[in-house]
């Protein structure tokens, strides 16, 4: 079996998550499919843990870094607080170039209240653009821990933003001259800079939601939306019943995916969050969210049972996703 680009067949990840070294008690949570970080119990808190590098893009490479990380220690309710990167560099790449990642990792981890701890660089003829892998921790009350397994019965499902953000920022910075003639030169550039605005962090939205009463969150990556919404269903056995029309997409995304015959919901989709909390929460946190001026919807219910149940139009339609983000067809 000869593997594509993107996510691990979720049958081999299954496999293979079976190795997980040495047994130990204090691991709360170690690998498993659909969930966002580890969680190690320290006693009155816990240590949140996670691993994720950038390599869609070489572009702010150190800054995605930093934030696609926080995103997935926030959604577990911790607060963001140690990171380390791993960084791997072509030959031949300029001092500068080294110099920005620095400049980017400390400007966004500044900006979050991270401390940069240490790391590695490398330069490597195995790599054809700078790979930066990210490792970031934090802790948060064992009381407060919210993982994406907690979502119950009766929850309404909320979607913050928009689907295929980062996404889209990529599409626009690596076919500038297509997305000028789509969208324009300012709409090209109000999309290029999508990772920014409106961005791909969900640190202040996650933890607006756990105060809120979260069960459960998610932060989906590649293969989007839509394989963030199976993750959830798949972590928290539970099936969704998911309003397709209401997951909201922007024009630019929705203009730069039929160009290129691409899923919007199948679109990395760092950017948006996936909340899941009690319906008498609900109303208020969307209101919250829309005073810090971050959009939210609703966009279904968690019932009893397994997998995804979409609906369109007011009729049952099937669900499709894909472990291959729809970027790596175009990036290909």
């Amino acid at each position: 079996m000869k593997l594509l680009p993107g996510k691990l067949p979720p049958r081999l990840l299954r496999q293979l998550l079976r190795f997980r070294g040495a047994p130990d008690r204090r691991v709360v949570l170690g690998p498993q499919f659909g969930t966002d970080a580890a969680v190690v119990d320290l006693g009155a808190q816990c240590l949140v843990l996670k691993s994720d590098p950038v390599t869609f893009t070489a572009d702010e490479v150190g800054w995605y870094a930093v934030h696609v990380n926080a995103n997935d220690v926030a959604v577990m309710g911790a607060q963001p607080a140690w990171f380390q990167a791993t960084i791997i560099v072509p030959p031949a790449t300029t001092t500068a170039t080294v110099r920005k990642i620095f400049r980017d990792i400390d400007r966004s981890a500044r900006a979050l209240g991270i401390a940069v701890t240490g790391g590695h660089t490398e330069v490597s003829p195995a790599v054809r653009q700078p790979i930066v892998a990210g490792d970031l921790q934090g802790v948060v009350a064992r009381d407060q821990l919210i993982t994406s397994r907690g979502a119950k019965v009766g929850d309404l499902l909320v979607i913050t933003k928009a689907a295929g953000i980062e996404g889209t920022s990529i599409l626009a910075r690596s076919f500038p001259a297509a997305a000028r003639r789509l969208l324009g030169p300012t709409g090209q550039h109000r999309a290029a800079r999508f990772h920014h605005s409106p961005g791909i962090s969900v640190v202040a939205e996650a933890r607006l939601a756990a105060r809120y009463g979260a069960t459960a969150m998610h932060d989906p990556t590649e293969g989007g939306v839509a394989a963030g919404l199976y993750e959830l269903a798949v972590a928290s056995r539970k099936r969704l019943v998911v309003d397709l029309d209401r997951i909201p997409v922007l024009e630019p995304t929705a203009r730069l995916c039929d160009h290129f015959g691409i899923r919007a919901l199948g679109l990395i989709g760092s950017g948006a969050l996936l909340i899941a909390l009690p319906e008498a929460q609900a109303a208020g946190l969307v209101r919250a969210l829309r005073r810090r001026r971050i959009t939210a919807s609703c966009v279904g219910r968690v019932h009893k049972g397994s997998g995804i149940e979409a609906r369109q139009a007011g009729k049952r339609v099937p669900f499709t996703w894909s472990e291959r983000d729809e970027l790596t067809k175009v990036l290909s």
